[in-house]
């Protein structure tokens, strides 16, 4: 090969080298098998950390870990729960260490997210996924815990669970959903629970069809602002095929429409087969007259998508909410209003 020749060659190369590498990351992040976390029986050692903001009274910390309690569990709290630093939970360092000491021990069965907040993106290079995928366990919380949902189920494939935080609300609902869930091993079946109350018609926990129809496939989702903040990063899973849930607290519409455009932009709806979205807690908009309604943003993103889709489920920022197995195998009913587990999400 003359030097010209060479050259050239070499030049192709560098130029497609980089569309090589990201291939194999793309095609890395699609073969990705599916985890399924350890059983949990009442009696089991769970551990309570906090990879996000930091609690701000110690009695919180307290009645969190007397709800574990009075659900059967011992529990451990991370090393550095109490710490804190600005408004996180302590360092960086301290949080991830505390989220892979709890994989890492093998007392631990479970691991309970105290609370949300904001932080736990900041540690998503620290997680020892490696860990995780050899001491797999069911991991509960929500809101800017699905971060860490996102994350460990992109790189490890390990069904997580989006539900109460420790300091949430412990009501009958809740703990019914955790011992179906986790106790009793049902295939759950996801619908809203309708109180009539004193009026003559049903309002409370209604849920409106977007798209009637029904779909399968495994179901991701979080927060919309912590998985929007996440885009471009390699913690985020495929989303070819899945059933996308969505909620979010205290965004004005148009905030909520930025992040469904940068879902849309990023490919990520064009992907999907269904489409669930839950409670937005205080969404109304502050500009008054002139914003776009939610309902309005929801129908120009998904209905061009032709997919069946609901929104009004009990999932997000509210006292009654469902335990979702993120990454399982679901179907559902948009027209219904439910979404249903078609497959075992445990190991035998």
């Amino acid at each position: 090969m003359n030097k010209r020749d060479f050259v050239k060659s070499l030049g192709l190369t560098l130029a497609v080298a980089p569309f090589l590498s990201m291939q194999k990351k793309f095609q890395g992040k699609e073969t990705v098998l599916k985890l399924l976390p350890n059983r949990l029986n009442k009696g089991d050692r769970v551990g309570l950390i906090s990879p996000s903001a930091a609690t701000a009274e110690s009695m919180q910390i307290l009645f969190a870990k007397e709800a574990l309690e009075a659900l059967g569990f011992e529990v451990e709290t991370g090393k550095h729960l109490f710490n804190r630093r600005g408004h996180l939970a302590g360092t960086d360092t301290e949080r991830a260490a505390d989220l892979n000491e709890m994989f890492a021990n093998p007392e631990i069965k479970a691991v309970i997210c105290i609370r949300g907040g904001s932080g736990a993106a900041r540690i998503l290079p620290m997680i020892d996924y490696e860990s995780i995928s050899a001491n797999p366990k069911p991991i509960l919380g929500y809101s800017d815990v699905t971060a860490l949902h996102l994350a460990i189920h992109a790189k490890t494939g390990l069904i997580t669970f989006h539900g109460p935080n420790g300091t949430g609300s412990w009501n009958r609902f809740n703990v019914k959903q955790i011992e179906k869930v986790f106790f009793e091993r049902e295939l759950v079946r996801f619908e809203n629970e309708l109180v009539k109350g004193d009026d003559l018609v049903i309002k409370q926990n209604r849920i409106q069809t977007i798209r009637p129809g029904i779909a399968e496939g495994e179901i991701i989702g979080g927060n919309l602002t912590v998985l929007t903040a996440l885009a471009g990063s390699p913690y985020l899973p495929s989303f070819e095929g899945k059933i996308l849930f969505l909620e979010d607290i205290r965004e004005d519409p148009y905030k909520i429409d930025r992040m469904m455009s940068t879902l849309k932009l990023m490919g990520a709806l064009d992907q999907i087969k269904g489409f669930i979205f839950g409670q937005c807690t205080d969404c109304s908009p502050s500009g008054g007259y002139g914003s776009l309604t939610l309902e309005q943003i929801l129908e120009d993103y998904i209905l061009p998508l032709n997919i069946p889709a609901y929104r009004g489920a009990m999932i997000g920022h509210v006292d009654k909410q469902f335990v979702i197995p993120v990454g399982a195998r679901v179907s559902m009913d948009a027209e219904k209003g439910f979404f249903e587990m078609k497959e075992e999400i445990f190991t035998s």
